[in-house]
């Protein structure tokens, strides 16, 4: 799956990318480095790399400060990520690659085009959306990755403080991500020779991207950056479809 030193290099760098995405913005690395990874592996070869990915990014840098998490959202989201994982993994394991690739690149477009029309602030929503958010998270995480999206929709239209927001945000994100290796383990994806070399490949440039986060983080506007990889997405996005569709 994995053809050569070139592929490697340039899962390398998405890895690099999307670790710095992610410590800038504390969400939204499986959205830069699945679609372009796709590009050059599989979608489940590229899945079951960088969940080991996010796994340690999420370690590294997830559990700082954890005591500022809601505890009654978390109850709410996390059974039914669970949920949401199984019927996710379900589908993965039995979509043609012509259609997974398709159903992702409509899901980039999507958040793309949310990411860009979207303002600050909003109307405050009620609890019941904790279900969907967590269901539908669950969902996206196992078959593209992305369980940031739905959980962070959710969390930023609840009377959150900013630390908050962000603590509770990172330990969904956790929860989500390990449930994720824990059903890719189970089918097989993971337990796989070149899937666990590459990983260990591309963990140094997804440290090397948390690093050049945390240095930058004070110099980098949080706003600029999701508007440019709301664009960077909807490249993406395009040229998946445009893939899946020829």
């Amino acid at each position: 799956m994995l053809e050569g030193l070139p592929a490697l290099l340039a899962l390398a760098s998405i890895a690099l990318l999307g670790s710095f995405v992610y410590g800038i913005t504390g969400f939204g690395s499986s959205l830069v480095t699945i679609p372009l990874a796709i590009h050059f592996v599989p979608l489940p070869f590229a899945l079951s790399v960088f969940a080991l990915m996010d796994l340690a990014n999420a370690l590294r840098i997830g559990l700082q400060h954890p005591r500022d998490a809601i505890r009654s959202e978390l109850a709410r989201m996390v059974p039914f990520v669970l949920a949401g994982t199984v019927v996710g993994v379900t589908a993965l394991v039995n979509l043609p690659r012509a259609g997974a690739m398709l159903a992702l690149g409509v899901f980039v477009l999507l958040y793309a085009g949310y990411s860009l029309l979207r303002r600050p602030g909003g109307a405050v929503i009620g609890t019941s959306w904790a279900y969907v958010a967590g269901f539908v998270g669950g969902i996206t995480s196992t078959l593209f990755g992305a369980g940031g999206p739905p959980y962070a929709i959710y969390l930023s239209h609840r009377p959150l403080g900013k630390e908050q927001f962000r603590a509770t945000l990172t330990l969904t994100t956790v929860f989500s991500i390990g449930m994720r290796v824990v059903a890719f383990a189970l089918t097989g994806l993971l337990l796989q020779r070149e899937v666990l070399l590459a990983a260990l490949a591309v963990l140094p440039a997804a440290f090397a991207g948390i690093g050049l986060a945390s240095r930058l983080f004070r110099y980098v506007s949080h706003e600029l950056l999701l508007r440019l990889v709301a664009l960077l997405l909807l490249a993406t996005g395009g040229s998946l479809v445009a893939r899946a569709l020829g």
